[in-house]
């Protein structure tokens, strides 16, 4: 389906921000995607293996449609998709390495997808018609995305302490960074707001993830992770990339992404 016209003729400085925003969203939803599929044969029961591979699917196809995007912004979509390394990559921080358990899966689905969802929101009605329109659609299918995350983290914070306490760690390692990643109230920010682009930045953006995520963190118990600062700290913080790390997400994942051992089979 092709993407509307732009309703809006962005500034330099805007253009550049969206650009900068679809990618980190593309990278994250397919790194998202590829942790998911990673645990097609490993979950714990046979529905969650079926969630994990729908929700797989679900976040590869958002990241194609917003990778389409990026043409119409100057970019080479294909050396987007399979021609970059790690250290090129624009995705969250938090999916930088593959889930070591079925816990850390939950968090990640329970709160790093949240904070994807958090974002994209903000871009419901906005200015720049392609991006509007592409977010509605995925929005939808986030919903049963939260569901399965939500579930999931609640059976085990009630499971009783040793289940509990297998959360702790996960969740205090994840949500500094994903709070970081929705960015500072910066100019570049701001023009991306004026433009229209986004409804809202940084600490508003912090605002509504929390509170969409506290319910959830009220049932940990002992396993929540530390309350978090009211600011993060962007010290060293990429805004374009939303990342302080300047590696990517590991090798082999990557290679994966790209398609490497399939090249040889490519037709066209």
């Amino acid at each position: 389906m092709p993407a509307p016209a732009p309703t809006i003729e962005l500034s330099p400085a805007a253009r550049t921000a969206t650009r900068d925003l679809i990618l980190v969203l593309a990278d994250s939803k397919r790194l998202l995607g590829m942790r998911y599929a990673e645990w097609i044969l490993g979950a714990p029961e046979l529905e969650a293996s079926i969630a994990c591979a729908a929700m797989a699917q679900d976040e590869w196809g958002h990241a194609r449609l917003l990778y389409a995007l990026l043409k119409d912004l100057g970019d080479d979509v294909d050396r987007l998709e399979h021609g970059r390394e790690p250290a090129e990559y624009c995705s969250l921080e938090a999916l930088d390495l593959p889930p070591q358990d079925w816990p850390d899966l939950v968090v990640l689905n329970a709160l790093a997808d949240a904070a994807l969802t958090t974002q994209c929101e903000a871009l419901l009605g906005s200015a720049y018609a392609p991006l509007a329109q592409r977010v509605e659609k995925l929005l939808e299918e986030e919903r049963f995305h939260a569901a399965h995350g939500a579930a999931w983290l609640r059976r085990l914070a009630r499971a009783g302490e040793s289940a509990r306490g297998t959360l702790a760690l996960p969740l205090t390692a994840a949500l500094p960074a994903l709070l970081r990643w929705l960015g500072p109230d910066s100019p570049r920010a701001a023009a991306l707001r004026e433009a229209g682009v986004v409804n809202a930045t940084g600490s508003a953006l912090r605002a509504r993830y929390l509170e969409r995520i506290a319910p959830l963190l009220a049932e940990l118990g002992d396993a929540a992770p530390p309350r978090a600062p009211a600011a993060p700290d962007f010290a060293g913080f990429d805004e374009a990339r939303r990342r302080v790390s300047t590696h990517g997400p590991d090798a082999a994942t990557v290679a994966r992404i790209r398609g490497d051992k399939n090249r040889v089979f490519l037709m066209d």
